[in-house]
């Protein structure tokens, strides 16, 4: 490991200590995922869709050496969490009493889902703190200086018992659509035939809360307007979108929302709980969680800092990096940008945005309302470590189109991937090292003499090095899939490698010291991927850091010189378990259906065991086997 590498990870150590500000010279990278709703755990989907996906990039930066802030939290405004909390039986009155120990707790189980997960968050926030309301009442008073508003009356359904308008997530009815004729259609969205509604196209639509009939009134709400702000926003999306290297899906959804013609879109609702519209005449108003969300990333880095500015309007030394799922698109290309735009103030506006299609469960859909799929605490009572999970959701992740989560194909990539490939390659070079003199090195990497005299060795090299090259490009294209399958690639060339062992020992201290270091490499390009296993792999070959330099990156051309001759490693173990057919058997059975049907079938089951005097059947069995550690 170079000098450079351990002052890099010197610094980094240092920096922890203190908030991290930009600092002049340096490539100082923003990076924010879009803010999970609190209201639910968020499942594989939500996960790679977002703080995965910018776990890796920032990871990533980290171990390059660039000064990364990585900003998310929970969006604790909006209808549904109003609706969540009513759900709960509060009143209108009580609501917000309520709202303090409902949003606190679940706040607290997004963390630790995500800790789980080793997502690396400088800040993990909410929106609903006192910052929040701040900046963004700040934002709005700038905008409204500049007359980026109108004022229009909507019509909106009122329920007279409960003296409030209704969001459209607080009333239900029957569904409009020919032939459908659900009765418990949202007033948003029929979840039945997936068409999107307004409130006041509901048949016979009933209060959520009280279950009266509303009526019609006129409402006043606040607009912004896009299109004063047209030019301006068409001339940054030009601009950045190119030299940004924007995904392909988030180039055409954005084309498609210009093409349509921007219309005034309205910022205010009728709401208990959000930010407060600070003007006389929507005093009794809060903002639509659209206007307000995307400034939780401001707000949460000046909870951070309080010198957030110098990452927020300070576009010529920052670069913002952000990382969604393909319905938050517009908001985060057309309506927030606007937003800054109208201020006529210097923002950092994003530079890069990576865009993810969804990820299906099995035959059919994620839902977070019908509970389908796999979600964050279910993989936590699971038997297989979080290297393995986030593994596997890189490798599928939707980059281009939708892809599946199926339980074979976790089995198939674990075993023949990780197993096979990744961890046998690893192993067999530390085991071999480890052997007594005679049989091995007693555990000491050997040294040797010029490679000069090895063409094959030397070939390696520089295919290892044109791999490691390709991987850092991927990267800094926010690629990910891509890089991490040139790092797999770096493994599977180190394991043909192997099959050149020799008997005489100058070749065999050859192949196993340029191994040796081929295994640091790998602890090196995997650590954004599965930060856990590098850290295994790290103590196995007794090294304390990771980093990716450019002088590591050009030392990759020669990985016999990576690890010095006479390092003594440490003890070698092995890194992955085969995950079985009747494990695969169990979990899709586990995990089929809704999280409401689960419960039902576990039930049934201790209903049965019972009555059959308490003797667990296998699956039970394999349900009550012992978790395993999240590392290795």
């Amino acid at each position: 490991m170079s000098d450079h590498s351990a002052a890099t990870s010197a610094a980094a150590a240092a920096a922890t200590t203190s908030a991290k500000l930009p600092i002049p010279g340096k490539r100082n990278i923003l990076i924010t995922s879009a803010l999970p709703y609190v209201n639910n755990v968020p499942h594989l989907g939500n996960i790679i869709g977002c703080v995965l996906s910018a776990d890796v990039f920032a990871r990533y930066c980290r171990i390059r050496g660039y000064n990364a802030l990585y900003i998310c939290g929970t969006d604790e405004y909006g209808t549904a969490t109003e609706t969540k909390a009513l759900d709960g039986g509060c009143s209108p009155k009580e609501i917000c009493d309520k709202y303090l120990i409902f949003f606190f707790r679940y706040h607290a189980i997004h963390k630790e889902v995500y800790d789980w997960f080793d997502i690396s968050f400088d800040e993990f926030g909410r929106t609903s703190s006192p910052q929040q309301t701040e900046v963004c009442q700040s934002i709005f008073k700038k905008l409204f200086k500049n007359d980026c508003f109108s004022e229009n009356t909507m019509q909106q359904l009122y329920c007279d018992r409960c003296e409030r308008f209704l969001a459209d997530r607080l009333v239900e009815g029957n569904c409009p659509t020919p032939g459908c004729n659900y009765d418990c259609a949202r007033g948003d969205q029929c979840d039945k035939c997936g068409k999107l509604l307004n409130p006041t196209e509901l048949l016979e639509p009933k209060c959520k809360v009280c279950q009266d009939t509303p009526c019609i009134r006129d409402t006043n709400h606040l607009f912004l307007e896009l299109p004063k702000l047209k030019d301006k926003l068409e001339e940054y999306i030009s601009a950045t979108s190119a030299s940004g290297g924007w995904s392909r899906n988030a180039i055409q959804i954005t084309d498609a929302w210009l093409r349509e013609g921007l219309k005034p879109r309205c910022i205010t609702r009728d709401l208990k709980w959000g930010v407060p519209v600070p003007h006389e005449n929507f005093k009794d108003k809060v903002f639509y969680v659209w206007f307000d969300a995307p400034i939780g990333y401001v707000s949460i880095t000046s909870c951070y800092t309080k010198e957030w500015e110098k990452w927020w309007k300070n576009p010529e030394n920052v670069e913002l990096y952000q990382f969604m799922g393909k319905d938050n698109v517009p908001f985060h290309t057309v309506m927030f940008p606007s937003t800054l735009l109208g201020t006529g103030e210097s923002w950092t506006m994003m530079k890069t945005i990576s865009v993810t299609e969804y990820l299906n469960y099995e035959a059919g859909k994620f839902s977070k309302s019908k509970g389908v799929g796999v979600f964050g605490n279910d993989v936590k009572d699971t038997n297989i470590p979080v290297e393995v999970w986030r593994y596997y959701l890189l490798t599928n992740r939707p980059e281009a189109s939708d892809t599946k989560f199926q339980w074979t194909d976790l089995r198939e990539k674990l075993n023949n991937e990780l197993l096979s490939n990744l961890g046998n390659f690893i192993n067999r070079v530390l085991k071999f090292i480890a052997k007594d003199p005679g049989a091995g090195y007693g555990s000491v990497v050997p040294k040797v003499q010029c490679v000069d005299s090895h063409p094959v060795t030397k070939e390696l090299g520089r295919k290892v090095g044109e791999l490691v090259q390709d991987y850092i490009e991927a990267m800094e294209k926010v690629k990910l899939k891509e890089a991490l399958k040139k790092a797999m690639n770096i493994s599977g060339e180190g394991n043909k490698y192997l099959t050149l062992y020799k008997d005489d020992e100058p070749t065999c201290a050859l192949i196993l010291k340029t191994s040796v270091g081929i295994v640091y490499l790998l602890a090196c390009l995997l650590e954004p991927f599965m930060p856990s296993f590098s850290h295994e792999v790290l103590k196995q070959l007794n090294l304390q850091h990771v980093s990716l330099s450019d002088d590591d990156v050009e030392s990759a051309k020669r990985p016999w010189d990576i690890v010095p001759g006479g390092h003594k490693i440490g003890t070698p173990a092995i890194l992955f378990k085969q995950l079985k057919d009747e494990d695969v058997e169990f979990y899709t059975d586990k995990f089929s259906g809704s999280q409401s049907d689960r419960k039902d079938r576990n039930l049934k089951a201790d209903v049965a065991a019972a009555n059959k005097g308490g003797k667990p059947s296998k699956k039970e069995k394999l349900k009550n086997l012992p978790k395993q550690t999240p590392s290795i």
